[in-house]
């Protein structure tokens, strides 16, 4: 499912039209953007937590040559799953 496809199901679940369902999405989409920016844990109940981890630094290698590379320190999105999501796919 891709974007489209999701407005899409949104707009008939929601009886709304496309446009209103891009709108919502696209909200939403913005404000969990920013907050997880921020740092801020993002919790939707029962569907999962957002959350930002910060990676230590590290070295890798560069698969062709061999050689090691340092990896420098970074931030990542890690995602977990809640308990309604966990049912629902088993």
């Amino acid at each position: 499912m891709n974007k489209n496809d999701l407005i899409a199901s949104i707009a008939v679940s929601a009886n709304i039209s496309k446009k209103a369902a891009a709108q919502s999405l696209d909200g939403m989409l913005t404000t969990l953007f920013a907050a997880i920016k921020e740092g801020k844990r993002v919790t939707l109940t029962g569907f999962g937590t957002f959350t930002i981890v910060e990676r230590a630094p590290r070295t890798g290698r560069n698969p062709q040559t061999g050689e090691t590379v340092p990896i420098p320190p970074r931030r990542v999105v890690k995602f977990r799953p809640g308990r309604e999501l966990s049912r629902k796919i088993q």
